[in-house]
């Protein structure tokens, strides 16, 4: 309902993509996930899942639960986030696929999409791939959800794709598309003109040596860069201009400052999670490219 609004029809496309790597079971509404005993609450990477692995294992989860409630005389015992341990007397147990099912009865228009992505590290090409495919005819003001656990790094990521692509839907037809379409900004998501604070470190403005040398690399790579940082900066948290809770290029600065502070052990784990999430920015300049390729030759 929050997503049709008034005006929306409840029968109409939206788009769903799920961008988790945990399987999950429903116990009375509220979800509940499978993860490693030692990551409960805390950054985990669940390696190289796929979509089929994912529906593999939430469905191996919901035989798993039946059969602790069965055992337990009705009751499924779990942690939350704080560690804190729970006894839930279960009234209602289903899969994720089976609630996705119930919330087509309402809006018989809803595509769910499972794309599990790594959190740190940049989607497979596959997993662009599915998010290009599922979009692909869907007219401009379709609703596009994206759902990780916390809304953090995955989501964020899956947004910037998303709005990435709807800026090819709007770049392809742009000239006719400001007097056909009431109501759309078309200067929110056009990003040829956008310039970064240049005030701002090196590091928080992404130049990298890599993303240099991919610039210099690229056709147009000094456009490519800016129509991902003006995508990364919607999506960013409010001092970058955003609505969000994660700035995928600023967090790789920050990271890096926090560096040297850190013990060893910490600095291992943190230089992993730099050079992951740097891949990850290097990747999204690289779709960045060959989305406005697709545009100019979507208009010729």
């Amino acid at each position: 309902n929050k997503v049709c609004g008034d005006t929306y029809p409840k029968d109409g496309p939206i788009i769903w993509f799920n961008l988790r790597q945990e399987p999950n079971v429903y116990v009375n509404g509220d979800p509940i996930c499978a993860r490693p005993p030692n990551k409960i609450g805390e950054y985990a990477e669940l390696g190289a899942i796929t979509r089929d692995i994912q529906k593999a294992n939430e469905e191996e989860f919901l035989k798993v639960c039946e059969m602790r409630k069965t055992e337990n005389g009705g009751k499924l015992k779990a942690v939350d986030i704080n560690k804190k341990e729970l006894e839930i007397e279960v009234k209602e147990l289903k899969s994720l696929s089976q609630v996705i099912e119930g919330v087509k009865e309402k809006f018989p228009g809803l595509v769910h999409w499972r794309v599990p992505i790594c959190n740190s590290a940049a989607p497979l090409a596959g997993d662009f791939d599915i998010i290009c495919k599922t979009l692909v005819g869907t007219a401009i003001n379709t609703p596009v959800i994206i759902n990780d656990q916390v809304g953090l790094s995955r989501a964020t990521t899956g947004c910037v794709v998303a709005c990435l692509f709807k800026e090819f839907q709007i770049s392809a037809s742009f000239e006719g598309l400001v007097e056909t379409v009431p109501g759309i900004n078309a200067s929110l998501l056009k990003t040829d003109r956008y310039v970064m604070n240049p005030e701002k470190d090196t590091l928080f403005r992404g130049e990298f040596e890599v993303v240099k040398e991919l610039i210099s690399k690229l056709k147009d790579g000094a456009g490519a860069k800016n129509n991902a940082d003006k995508i990364i900066d919607l999506n960013g948290t409010p001092k970058t201009g955003g609505t969000g809770i994660k700035q995928l290029r600023e967090n790789i600065a920050e990271s890096k400052l926090s560096y040297e502070i850190m013990d060893d052990a910490a600095q291992a784990f943190l230089k992993t999670k730099i050079m992951d999430n740097i891949q990850k920015y290097f990747y999204m300049i690289v779709f960045a490219a060959y989305i406005r390729e697709a545009a100019a030759a979507a208009r010729e």
